[in-house]
């Protein structure tokens, strides 16, 4: 998936958002929306590693969404102008004094939904453009995100850190199984030759054994 994660905010009230990623995504974005002057233009673009934050501000509220900086601007702010225009038709009147996470549970799943569309489907930037309803997308330039946070306050996305551990623990775990499997091999066909080893031992012993107690058994009947 292209699109990572998307989040409606007012200020920096969070209103709804959606990871498809783990990580610390989200407070990056939220660290974003503390530092940006209330005076900001309406679409902005950070860069951190291989991703670039976009945001699109309208009506009060900031619309922002992460994607790998290898998909470009135009299909992020298409996804962002088009998450706008649903909230605003469902939540219009009430997103101005709505608390954190009002519409949460009923609008991460047009996010996650819209994501899914806007990154998979070639169309869909094409469509809307014939729809007309994506403003012209003028030259914007990318900052790094370090020109908006504190020095020395680099925060780390964990996306690729995340799907690594992940990917070693799987390996591990495959790796554990098999050696599991190939000891219990090795001991399955170590046990038949043992169990030999020790019958002959015993047949071997056996005729001293007996004899041992029956000398045993005459001196204590003398």
């Amino acid at each position: 998936m292209a699109i990572l994660y998307a989040m409606v905010a007012r200020g920096t009230v969070v209103l709804s958002e959606f990871s498809a990623v783990t990580g610390n995504t989200g407070a990056v974005a939220r660290r974003i929306l503390e530092k940006l002057p209330a005076e900001a233009d309406s679409r902005l673009c950070f860069s951190q590693d291989r991703y670039i934050f976009h945001i699109f501000r309208s009506d009060g509220l900031s619309f922002l969404c992460m994607a790998n900086d290898t998909f470009g601007r135009r299909i992020p702010f298409s996804y962002l102008e088009d998450i706008h225009m649903r909230f605003m038709k469902n939540y219009g009147r009430v997103a101005h004094y709505a608390p954190a996470y009002a519409m949460n549970d009923e609008f991460s799943r047009v996010l996650h939904q819209q994501m899914e569309f806007f990154s998979s489907n070639p169309s869909a930037d094409t469509l809307n453009r014939v729809r007309g309803e994506v403003s012209e997308i003028r030259t914007i330039m990318v900052e790094n995100i370090e020109k908006i946070l504190e020095r020395g306050d680099r925060i780390e996305l964990l996306v690729d850190k995340t799907a690594t551990m992940q990917d070693g623990a799987f390996h591990f775990r495959k790796q554990s199984k098999r050696l599991r499997r190939a000891l219990w091999m090795k001991n399955a066909k170590l046990f038949p030759g043992l169990r030999k080893h020790c019958a002959c031992r015993f047949s071997c012993l056996l005729p001293g054994m007996l004899g041992q107690l029956k000398g045993w058994a005459i001196e204590a009947f003398a």
